[in-house]
């Protein structure tokens, strides 16, 4: 059966064991994730030392994957629970022992299989595992960019309330969260590594991460960064945009192709909200998939573009980005692009 890792992680933590769990997809946070927790709380530490046992696919004879299955089907010498793990399982070639196995599992034994990967579904195997009662399935798919903001959120809210328990409380500042999410990219491990960074790093008191604790941290400039340069946008700044281009059009860490992209999705929902009924900042956030904080930066930019010279903006985005990977543009550097959209997007 499958299930979200919200919904393994509660069943864990409360001693509710499957047979069987297979974890896999190209996100590897989630699968770490339970592992981690099956490895280091399901057996106490004596227990581990005997029926506790870790294989990586790659090294099984054969790329079969029998030897684990013999170990599953044998009972806990210290007369408790087994865990028999296999990590990399993407390595294995043979898995009708598995098959076998699914029919009839051993209730005393937790088989975990983590699957860097995605198995090909077309196969019964993976097919039957998915449908079968005694085996949870886990898909842990990679963020889509649009997600990354939200998820970033969500960490901190989940860790703010751990914190609470312990007299401590996190918040973070919704234009930051936005900033984190388009310099972190998609990889969970790393947004993770990046958060717990600013949550350890805080000064005593401080419970907010904002853009000055960023900067110190993880080194993204507060006043050069893409918020800030459509903020300059937004309010029609047109020095302080040409500033934070030019800024751009200097530094590796802020490639043209990514910043556009941010800067045209803004534009694209703004073209959207222009033509919004109902413009409540509610239905606003809910229809543009953004913060609500976010609503009144469109309600500002709707009267300084209105939805004709929105839409031009569009194509001036897209005529940039095509000039961008070569085409009409046999020498414009990216400093010229920049002051070039700028110009255009102003007048």
């Amino acid at each position: 059966m499958t299930q979200k890792y919200e919904e393994i992680m509660r069943h864990l933590r409360a001693g509710e064991y499957a047979p069987v769990y297979i974890l896999c997809g190209e996100e590897p946070y989630y699968i770490d994730q339970v592992y981690q927790f099956v490895a280091t709380s399901v057996l106490d530490d004596m227990a581990r030392e005997f029926d506790q046992q870790v294989v990586y696919g790659r090294d099984l004879p054969g790329a079969d994957i029998s030897p684990v299955i013999s170990a599953a089907r044998g009972y806990a010498m210290m007369g408790g629970k087994k865990v028999v793990i296999v990590r990399e399982a993407q390595a294995l070639k043979k898995w009708d022992a598995l098959a076998a196995y699914l029919e009839v599992p051993m209730d005393s034994t937790l088989l975990l299989i983590c699957y860097n990967g995605k198995p090909d579904k077309r196969l019964s195997i993976w097919k039957n595992a998915a449908e079968s009662k005694r085996c949870v399935w886990m898909q842990s798919d990679k963020l889509r960019d649009y997600q990354v903001e939200r998820w970033i959120s969500s960490y901190i809210a989940d860790v703010n309330r751990e914190l609470q328990a312990k007299g401590d409380n996190v918040s973070i500042d919704p234009r930051v969260a936005s900033l984190l999410a388009d310099h972190l990219g998609t990889d969970l491990s790393a947004i993770v590594g990046a958060l717990n960074k600013l949550i350890d790093g805080r000064p005593e008191g401080v419970h907010t991460i904002d853009s000055a604790l960023v900067e110190r941290n993880i080194g993204i400039s507060k006043d050069y960064n893409i918020l800030e340069l459509q903020s300059a946008l937004i309010r029609g700044d047109v020095v302080r945009a040409n500033q934070i281009t030019q800024y751009f059009a200097t530094s590796k860490d802020h490639p043209m192709i990514r910043e556009l992209t941010v800067l045209y999705n803004f534009f694209q929902n703004l073209l959207m909200y222009e033509y919004m009924p109902d413009k409540s900042e509610a239905v606003v956030a809910r229809e543009l998939g953004v913060n609500p904080y976010f609503v009144k930066d469109y309600a500002t930019a709707a009267r300084r573009y209105p939805a004709g010279k929105t839409f031009r903006i569009i194509g001036y985005f897209r005529d940039t980005d095509a000039r961008l990977k070569g085409i009409n543009n046999p020498s414009a550097k990216d400093e010229d692009l920049w002051k070039e959209l700028i110009y255009k997007i102003m007048h």
